[in-house]
């Protein structure tokens, strides 16, 4: 198969056609009710570790690496107990998603080198940007090669020199941040910069360019579900776009995917705020050991432990021990037993996050 020559950005066609702009009302009107929804719920780390951990399960499923919610949680809890392969691969992408919110907060840029350590911290590896040809991406069923990146490491580097550019210049396109983040995540697909995680790299970098444009508070806007929804028409669009410049199908495929995505967690964020509210009542109600920290602990942890408790509240051992046990015992939260160690489920959440 010929190799497709990647052009540099900005590109010089019409991408704002009439059905692009209609589609673009609706998914920003869906993404700033998103925003201002992140809002009602006060502690941060809640929505970044619920929505984030449901996010690295999603897109490393997408890449055919497939945990269970209950093993994805339990590694949460840092046993001494053998973790699969998997739940460690999703592990490491809730690491690089929150070192990479991390790095725009402080620099309130998205550059090749922040990529690149993304890019590290999920696969734990330092390769950097590929240096030897040969990568090819072929279609799964039949083997065959359906696209081949740049192989040349100049033309990578030139590339993703040109890409870091238009992430960071607006002065660059005046084109919407959601085009221009279709534009992205095709280009950085395309280049396939890295020797691995490349497709869970680009779908960091496309939150946290929201995060970037202001569009979002958070890092809580995750396509991974609706990838895996349209995973032929995914990897189709894209291909047409490399193939026949077909831009406007792909734009629109991630335009609905914005706002199918924000419009699904919403509906996550308004269970996550009732259940909440419902439980600091009933927590506050019935026990004189209640307290924010507490509630925030249970919220952030789906699956928690005495030694969660103790570092969040600052308290003993055996106080951490008595809140968790009593809570169990009336229902609130399940005990279980892990090896040596118990934990507990807020069950409630995680009926939410694991439908």
């Amino acid at each position: 198969m010929q190799l497709y020559t990647l052009s540099y950005l900005p590109l010089n066609i019409e991408l704002e056609s009439k059905m692009v702009l209609k589609k673009l009302t609706s998914s920003h009107k869906a993404l700033a009710e998103l925003k201002g929804m992140s809002k009602s719920i006060p502690n941060q780390t809640i929505l970044i570790n619920t929505l984030g951990l449901q996010e690295a399960k999603d897109s490393s499923a997408v890449e055919n690496i497939i945990t269970t919610h209950d093993d994805l949680y339990k590694a949460e809890l840092k046993t001494n107990n053998i973790e699969s392969l998997e739940s460690k691969e999703v592990q490491n992408y809730i690491e690089a998603l929150k070192k990479g919110f991390e790095l725009i907060n402080n620099q309130k840029l998205l550059t090749n080198r922040m990529i690149i350590e993304i890019q590290a911290t999920l696969e734990k590896n330092n390769a950097g940007l590929r240096k030897v040809p040969g990568t090819t991406l072929k279609n799964n069923s039949t083997g065959e090669i359906i696209y081949t990146p740049p192989q040349d490491h100049q033309t990578i580097m030139d590339l993703m020199s040109n890409l870091e550019k238009y992430i960071n210049d607006n002065e660059i396109s005046d084109l919407d941040p959601l085009i221009k983040m279709a534009i992205i995540h095709f280009q950085f697909e395309s280049i396939h910069p890295f020797y691995d995680g490349n497709g869970r790299t680009g779908r960091i970098i496309n939150v946290l360019y929201l995060v970037l444009q202001n569009l979002l508070d958070l890092p809580i806007l995750y396509l991974s579900k609706f990838i895996i929804s349209n995973k032929g028409d995914y990897y189709k669009k894209i291909q047409a776009v490399r193939d026949h410049k077909n831009f406007e199908d792909w734009i629109l495929f991630v335009l609905e995917g914005v706002e199918q995505t924000a419009m699904d967690t919403i509906q996550t964020i308004t269970q996550i705020q009732s259940l909440l509210l419902k439980q600091k009542h009933q927590i506050r109600k019935n026990y004189k050991f209640y307290s924010q920290d507490l509630l925030n602990n249970l919220f952030k942890h789906p699956y928690t432990k005495i030694e969660f408790v103790e570092q969040d509240l600052k308290v003993s051992r055996i106080t951490a021990a008595n809140y968790l046990n009593t809570l169990s015992d009336d229902g609130i939260l399940t005990k279980k037993k892990l090896g040596v160690t118990n934990y507990y489920i807020n069950h409630e959440l995680f009926d939410i996050l694991s439908k």
